[in-house]
């Protein structure tokens, strides 16, 4: 099945080429070009004398020139039409399926099967119910411990960073705010302030001050500096 529609779509693809082919085209001689450009210079030349950008006798004298020279070339003998060679179209037309053909062997799996929407949903389902009780035995197992401990804080930073990939800031927040109560980090303030900000929407009243203080504590080439810096500045 999947050749058929990779066939079709090359074949669409391709289709304006493919006409001009069949139509052909002829090449156009000197004569006939020159006899164009001059019957559209008399025609130019009449539109300029009735919007008055020629006088009468620089468009007399104008044309003049213009249809002596018109006269001329239709007098002029070209050489017998060429019929424009189709052998580097036709190659080319052959090549590029062929090309693209090639392509897809090398990085495509023609043989997997197609995976239905349904089973997609349903892995994708399985896959966060899966996350959401791991985070769930983390955050039980966190509230048996000793919260004073190290352990402990590198728990709650676990658990932020992990609701944080799912897209939670709120629990990212109030996870980092624990591990933050345990012992003061400069990079996890500032984590946790933007934590608070995109859940909010704007920058809180608690996450100006968590900014501030991180600001105050951090070394002056800290990374996130900047960031925190634009933040507060968004502090109306």
């Amino acid at each position: 099945m999947i050749w058929i529609a990779l066939l079709a779509l090359s074949l669409a693809a391709l289709a304006p080429l493919i006409l001009s082919l069949l139509r052909g085209s002829t090449v156009r001689g000197r004569r006939d070009a020159a006899l164009t450009l001059h019957r559209a210079q008399l025609i130019e030349l009449d539109r300029e004398l009735a919007e008055g950008r020629l006088g009468k006798t620089e468009h007399a004298s104008a044309k003049l020139e213009v249809q002596r020279r018109l006269l001329a070339a239709a007098d002029s003998v070209d050489a017998p039409p060429v019929r424009a060679r189709r052998f580097p179209q036709i190659a080319a037309l052959s090549l590029v399926p062929a090309a693209a053909l090639g392509l897809y062997l090398l990085a495509g799996v023609p043989g997997m099967p197609a995976a239905p929407h349904a089973e997609v949903a349903a892995a994708e389902a399985a896959r966060a119910t899966k996350e959401e009780a791991m985070i769930g035995q983390l955050r039980a197992r966190l509230t048996l411990m000793d919260p004073k401990s190290d352990q402990t804080r590198q728990g709650y930073i676990l658990l932020g960073n992990a609701e944080a990939s799912r897209g939670n800031m709120p629990r990212a927040a109030a996870a980092w705010w624990i591990a933050l109560q345990s012992k003061y980090d400069p990079m996890l303030a500032a984590q946790t302030a933007e934590a608070l900000t995109e859940a909010a929407g704007q920058v809180t009243d608690d996450a100006a001050k968590l900014f501030r203080g991180a600001l105050e504590a951090a070394p002056k080439d800290a990374p996130w500096r900047p960031m925190a810096e634009r933040r507060l500045q968004e502090v109306k």
